[in-house]
C-alpha cells in the first residue's frame, strides 16, 4: 500500500451554480471598484473567505493499491507464417517475450495466438478484442509478432492511439520474393458462344514475359505470355451454360515462397441467348408438324424449317411467280451462316442435289469444330441416297447395312441407356409400338435404345469438339401421337436437343466436384461399368486420393475433409473437374513478402518501432518506460508504466469549517462598513 493525499473540493452548491454566482459576484465587484469605492480590499477578501467555503474545500489521504499496467503480446498464426523458419522464429520470440513479462510484477500480460484463416490476417481485430474490457489509462502497449502481411488495418488509425505504444516483430527474410497471378476484373455472367472479358496480372520480383495457362471447367489448357506487372486483357469464350469455372496459372518463378498464389479462379455463369436451330426435312412426312410444333413450343429456340417439296431434277410447268415455293437457300445456310446455327437436323432427308457434297463435307467440318446435329433416318437412309454415303458418314456413329425392319417394334433401353443422362429414368415398360426402323451397327458412340433384335434405335457420339444423334426410325411422332399407349416423345427429344447443346447437368461423363465448407464431395457419372481412381490436388500442391462409393449404376461419390481455402482439381479416368473453397486466391496468399510496409503507419502513430527477426537471436529487450518516455530503441522496445491505481481507504479533513467560515466573512464586512463609514 501507498498513501498519499490529494486537495479535494465537494462544493456546497452544485457546479454551475457555483460558477455562475462567481461570475455575477465579479461583475458586482468590478463595478464598485470602478467607482473608486473605499473598501474593496476588506469587500474583496470577503468575497474570497465565502467563495472559499462554498467550495468546500478538504485534505483527503488515501491508502492506494498500484495497479499493474496491461500489455498484450499476439502470435500470428495465419497461413502465411507456415513459410521458411517464420513459424519458428516466430514462436522463438514468444516465449522468450512472455517469460520476461510473466515476471515482471508491474505488467498484466495478456497474450493470444491467432487462429489460421486463408482468407486474412486479422491481428487488429484481435488487440482490440483482447483489450475491450481495460480502462485506457491502464494499457501499457502490445506487441505484435508477425511477417507484417495484416488485412484488417482500419483507414483510420485514430481510434488505436490510445493502444500503444504498438511494437511490429517481423519475421521473414525481407529480401526473399514470390510470383503470384492475380484477377483485376472478372464478369459475373456472359453469352453462350461470346468472349468474357477478364484482366489478369502476374507479378514476380524478376520481371519479364510469363507464360500462363488457361482452362475453362478443367479442359485443355490454352497458353498465352503477359508481361510481368501489367494488367493484362484476356477474351475467353463461354462454352455451356450454367457456371463456368475459369482457371488461370502461371509456373513456378526463379524465386518462390509458394505455388498457392500462381493460381487463380473465377466462377463465370453462361447464359443462352436463343438456341438457333436449322431443320432440313427431306420431304413431306407426318412428323413434320410434330418436329416444327416441338420446337416452335420453346421460345428460347429460334427455328429456320425448310421442306424440300420439289427436287432440282423435278420437272414441273408450273411458272415459278405461280408457287408458293422459294427456292432452297443452300449457299447462304452452309456456307455463309452455317456457324451460326446451334443445332442441324435432317428430318428424312435423301441426297436429291439440293445440298451437295460440298456442303455436306462443310457439315461434317462442322460438328468436329463443335456444331451439334441430329439426324432421323427415314427409308432412304438405307439406300442409295443416303447420307451415310456422303462426307457425313465420317460423323455418324450408325450406319446402314441397307435392310428395313417393317414390323411392330417397342424401343427398349440399352446397358448403356439406362445410365446415360438422355434416357437413365425413362420407363420402358408403356412405351408404345414403332412400325418401321432401319437397321444399322453401331462401331462408335453409345446406343441408347434398341430394338429387340439388338438393332440401334438411338445412338449418339462426341465427334470432335461436337456431338451428333441419330434415330433410326421415322416412327418417334407415334409417340406425340399417343398412338399404342405413345412414350416419352417430349421428354427424349429435348434432352437429345440439350444433350447435342453440351448442357452440363446431361453429361454422361461426368466429374463434379463441391466445396462445402470443411467437406470436399466428388460426384462421378460414366457409362464404365467401374469407376477411374479419384486424384485431387489441394491449393497448396498437396494431393488426395479418396475412394469411390457406388451409389447406382454409373454413378460414384466420395468425400473428404479438408482445411485450406483456394482451388482444388480433381482428376479421374480423363475427366477432370475443379472447385473453389471459399475465394479462389485467398488474402492471405495474394501477397507473402516479410514487410513492414503495412503496420509502420501503425506503429509510427502510436510511439512504437519496428524490428525485424531474422533468426531468434536478434529478439529485442522490453524496458518498462514512464508516460512521456521514448518507447522504442534499436534493440529494446518500451511499454508504459501507467501508474493506475485502486483505492482500498481514504479520511478528508475539512480546510474551511463552517463556523471559522462564517467568523472569517463577517469580520471582512465589519472591516469594511468601518472603511465605508469614515
Amino acid at each position: 500500500m501507498i498513501e498519499a493525499a490529494r486537495l479535494s473540493f465537494d462544493p456546497l452548491l452544485a457546479w454551475p451554480w457555483f460558477w455562475a454566482l462567481l461570475a455575477l459576484s465579479t461583475v458586482v465587484f468590478a463595478v464598485y471598484a470602478g467607482l473608486r469605492g473605499r473598501a474593496w480590499f476588506s469587500r474583496m477578501l470577503g468575497l474570497l473567505i465565502i467563495f472559499a467555503a462554498l467550495s468546500n474545500p478538504s485534505i483527503v489521504r488515501e491508502e492506494r493499491e498500484p495497479l499493474p499496467s496491461v500489455a498484450a503480446l499476439i502470435l500470428d498464426r495465419s497461413d502465411s507464417m507456415d513459410f521458411g523458419d517464420r513459424a519458428e522464429i516466430a514462436q522463438a520470440a514468444f516465449d522468450q517475450l512472455r517469460e520476461t513479462l510473466d515476471t515482471d510484477a508491474a505488467i498484466d500480460l495478456r497474450v493470444i495466438e491467432t487462429q489460421s484463416n486463408g482468407d486474412g490476417t486479422y491481428l487488429i481485430g484481435v488487440l482490440e478484442g483482447l483489450m475491450a474490457d481495460v480502462p485506457r489509462d491502464r494499457i501499457a502497449g502490445a506487441i505484435l509478432i508477425t511477417d507484417g502481411q495484416v488485412h484488417d488495418l482500419p483507414d483510420s488509425l485514430s481510434r488505436l492511439s490510445e493502444l500503444g505504444p504498438i511494437h511490429g516483430l517481423i519475421t521473414g527474410d525481407p529480401d526473399a520474393g514470390d510470383r503470384r497471378i492475380t484477377l483485376v476484373e472478372a464478369p459475373d455472367f456472359d453469352i453462350v458462344g461470346e468472349q468474357a472479358q477478364f484482366v489478369i496480372r502476374v507479378d514476380d520480383p524478376d520481371g519479364g514475359r510469363i507464360a500462363v495457362s488457361i482452362a475453362i471447367n478443367g479442359g485443355r489448357e490454352e497458353l498465352i505470355f503477359v508481361e510481368a506487372g501489367e494488367d493484362t486483357p484476356v477474351p475467353i469464350e463461354i462454352e455451356r451454360r450454367g457456371d463456368n469455372i475459369v482457371v488461370f496459372e502461371a509456373p513456378a518463378g526463379r524465386r518462390e515462397l509458394t505455388l498457392a498464389n500462381n493460381r487463380t479462379a473465377a466462377t463465370l455463369s453462361g447464359v443462352r441467348d436463343g438456341l438457333r436451330v436449322l431443320l432440313v426435312t427431306g420431304r413431306p412426312n407426318s412428323a413434320g408438324r410434330v418436329w416444327r410444333d416441338l420446337l416452335k413450343s420453346d421460345p428460347s429456340v429460334d427455328l429456320v424449317h425448310f421442306t424440300i417439296l420439289r427436287p432440282p431434277y423435278k420437272q414441273d410447268i408450273t411458272p415459278l411467280e405461280e408457287m408458293a415455293l422459294i427456292a432452297f437457300p443452300t449457299e447462304e445456310l452452309f456456307e455463309e451462316k452455317l456457324a451460326s446455327f446451334d443445332l442441324v437436323i435432317f428430318d428424312q432427308y435423301e441426297r436429291r442435289g439440293v445440298i451437295t457434297m460440298a456442303y455436306l463435307s462443310d457439315v461434317a467440318r462442322y460438328v468436329d469444330e463443335g456444331g451439334a446435329m441430329l439426324i432421323v433416318a427415314g427409308e432412304d437412309f438405307a439406300g442409295p441416297a443416303s447420307l451415310a454415303r456422303t462426307p457425313l458418314a465420317g460423323v455418324l456413329p450408325a450406319l446402314p447395312n441397307g435392310d428395313i425392319v417393317t414390323r411392330r417394334t417397342v424401343p427398349q433401353l440399352s446397358e448403356a441407356g439406362r445410365r446415360h443422362t438422355i434416357t437413365e429414368d425413362m420407363d420402358d415398360q408403356s412405351w408404345g409400338a414403332w412400325l418401321r426402323y432401319v437397321q444399322t451397327s453401331a462401331d462408335t458412340g453409345d446406343v441408347l435404345m434398341t430394338a429387340p433384335d439388338g438393332s440401334p434405335l438411338l445412338a449418339v457420339d462426341r465427334v470432335g469438339e461436337g456431338r451428333v444423334a441419330q434415330l433410326l426410325s421415322d416412327h418417334i411422332w407415334l409417340w406425340a401421337r399417343g398412338y399404342d399407349g405413345g412414350g416419352p416423345f417430349d421428354d427424349l427429344i429435348r434432352r437429345t436437343v440439350h444433350w447435342l447443346m453440351k448442357e452440363p447437368e446431361l453429361d454422361e461423363r461426368q466429374l463434379q466436384l463441391i466445396a462445402e465448407g470443411d467437406t470436399l464431395r466428388a460426384n462421378l457419372r460414366t457409362l464404365a461399368d467401374n469407376a477411374a481412381p479419384l486424384i485431387i490436388q489441394t491449393p497448396q500442391g498437396g494431393f488426395l486420393e479418396p475412394d469411390w462409393r457406388r451409389e447406382s449404376p454409373g454413378h460414384y461419390s466420395a468425400e473428404v475433409p479438408v482445411n485450406q481455402l483456394g482451388l482444388y482439381r480433381a482428376q479421374s479416368g480423363g475427366l477432370e473437374a475443379v472447385a473453389l473453397n471459399g475465394p479462389a486466391n485467398p488474402r492471405e496468399f495474394a501477397a507473402l513478402e516479410a514487410t513492414g510496409d503495412i503496420l509502420r503507419p501503425l506503429t509510427t502513430l502510436t510511439g512504437g518501432g519496428q524490428y525485424t527477426l531474422e533468426d531468434g537471436t536478434d529478439i529485442p529487450s522490453v524496458r518498462i518506460v514512464s508516460r512521456r518516455a521514448n518507447a522504442q530503441g534499436g534493440n529494446w522496445l518500451g511499454l508504459r508504466e501507467r501508474g493506475a491505481y485502486a483505492v482500498r481507504n481514504s479520511t478528508s479533513i475539512p480546510l474551511l469549517p463552517g463556523l471559522l467560515a462564517v467568523f472569517l466573512a463577517l469580520a471582512a464586512l465589519i472591516w469594511a462598513w468601518r472603511r465605508e463609514g469614515r
